[in-house]
């Protein structure tokens, strides 16, 4: 796909929208940065196959970016089931208490299970 720049005239009279498609390359570098992120290791052959699947998503997300959905209702839901959720109430007959869910914890504070911290945040917070 070649960068293209094009107006869509909705058919609803609104002002003229102008959508800049581009080709995006994901590259090595970029996998391996959002590995890091992600905590996860990767094997040097998987970069770049991550790479290019990437690179293709990107491609069909520029494609469904194309599509003119001027004349397309607005919607958040499209199987027409409503919520049938109960009442939310505290059935005190079902409850664990906090002294037997804390009784076998190796550390525990003020009431709460203290486990090791697993989000480095020196390096995360520089990178976010």
């Amino acid at each position: 796909m070649s960068p293209s720049l094009w107006v869509v005239y909705p058919a609803t009279g609104n002002p003229a929208k102008i959508v800049f498609v581009h080709k995006v390359t994901v590259t090595a570098d970029e996998v391996k940065k959002i590995a890091k992120l992600a905590s996860l290791r990767l094997q040097p052959n998987e970069v770049n196959l991550f790479a290019g699947q990437f690179t293709e998503t990107v491609d069909v997300i520029n494609q469904l970016n194309e599509i003119d959905t001027s004349t397309v209702s607005a919607t958040y839901q499209v199987t027409g089931l409503s919520n049938i959720a109960r009442e939310d109430f505290v059935d005190t007959s079902r409850i664990l208490p906090q002294s037997v869910a804390l009784r076998e914890a190796k550390l525990t504070s003020n009431g709460f299970f203290v486990v090791p911290r697993i989000i480095d945040t020196d390096e995360t917070e520089t990178v976010i």
